[in-house]
């Protein structure tokens, strides 16, 4: 079998599992005051360009995102998100558990758009009745977007500019961000991302760890007392160190932009395969993720022949979307036999 269903499906990079093998019989504090975590810590502010921003380490993207908008919302106050947020779709209704409502606005091709976002928060207000309703207390975008969609640096400071202007905090959700910042389209850098957003998480799980995502607040006091607020989700790990030396490996000698450029250097090969043989892109990803609108029959074949992907939504009667995903640990090999798969069914027709 060749594996292609998500970027989370292997252990963590060989690098990473040296370090925590290499590090296991050390003693260290607890609750991320071990010096591998604060050494992480430091990288990631170095690595964003905010010296002073707060990072706290949490485990799972899920967890992340319901502790962070659950600390930045007040009682009253929901999120504002595309329909297709993970948030909403894809969480259990992990945000409305912590108390807040998702607020959804249609996307397109996963993104939200500044002029939006700036009529939902403006028509809201024109409402006489709006204190009877959920009001919009924060944006929540991912980057890239569910379905491996990239928001160019003047989509993301038109938001940016949007959300000042209403004095609501920009959230950037980050499980994929390595890839997005690895994307031959992407006209922005990990400084541009601190600079417009007043949080956003810094993947791990899908980028070569084990488990883990940094949070970043630039402005520590966006995110006031947040250490307890972590500690009420459940969500503080009692061995801080094992998420510390993960980042702390993650941003040395420049991993994260080679594993992320490695992942995304196979979809693209991936992407002109499926394309030569003139099959076509259900959406136009520039990123790890790759989606397709397959014959039926082409989806079967693969996975007669060992090839395991994703259908992207409910399987239609002759045709299906399906989704390709590359990681840190897809091998050029693996590549190799998904287009001599693809090339021996366009024989056969």
């Amino acid at each position: 079998m060749i594996y292609f269903d998500s970027d989370y499906m292997e252990g963590a990079h060989h690098e990473v599992m040296r370090r925590l093998v290499e590090t296991n019989l050390e003693h260290t504090v607890g609750y991320g005051n071990d010096p591998y975590t604060l050494q992480a810590k430091d990288a990631i502010r170095q690595a964003c360009g905010c010296p002073e921003a707060l990072v706290q380490l949490l485990e799972g993207g899920t967890q992340t995102n319901a502790t962070v908008i659950d600390a930045l919302l007040r009682r009253h106050e929901g999120v504002l998100a595309a329909e297709s947020a993970h948030i909403n779709v894809h969480e259990s209704g992990a945000i409305e558990h912590s108390g807040h409502k998702v607020l959804t606005l249609p996307a397109a091709n996963g993104k939200l758009s500044a002029e939006q976002v700036d009529r939902f928060i403006t028509d809201f207000y024109r409402d006489e009745t709006y204190e009877h309703m959920v009001a919009p207390g924060m944006l929540y975008i991912t980057q890239p977007t569910e379905y491996g969609t990239l928001y160019s640096l003047s989509e993301l400071t038109a938001l940016s500019r949007v959300c000042h202007r209403h004095h609501i905090p920009l959230y950037l959700d980050g499980a994929r961000l390595g890839y997005a910042l690895a994307s031959p389209m992407a006209d922005f850098t990990l400084q541009d991302i601190a600079r417009l957003c007043e949080v956003f998480y810094i993947g791990g799980t899908k980028c070569g760890l084990l488990f883990g995502e940094a949070v970043v607040a630039p402005n520590p006091d966006t995110l006031p007392h947040f250490f307890p607020v972590v500690k009420q989700h459940g969500a503080l790990c009692a061995k801080g160190r094992i998420l510390g030396i993960q980042f702390l490996t993650l941003f040395t000698d420049n991993l994260y932009q080679q594993i992320c450029s490695h992942a995304i250097g196979l979809a693209k090969r991936i992407r002109e395969a499926f394309v030569s043989a003139g099959y076509q892109l259900a959406i136009d990803s520039p990123t790890n993720q790759q989606f397709f609108l397959l014959p039926n029959e082409m989806v079967d074949f693969l996975r007669d022949k060992g090839v395991s992907f994703e259908d992207w939504g409910v399987r239609g009667e002759n045709e299906t979307t399906v989704r390709f995903v590359t990681s840190w640990a897809t091998t050029d090999e693996a590549v190799d036999e998904l287009v001599r798969c693809i090339n021996l069914h366009g024989n056969d027709r």
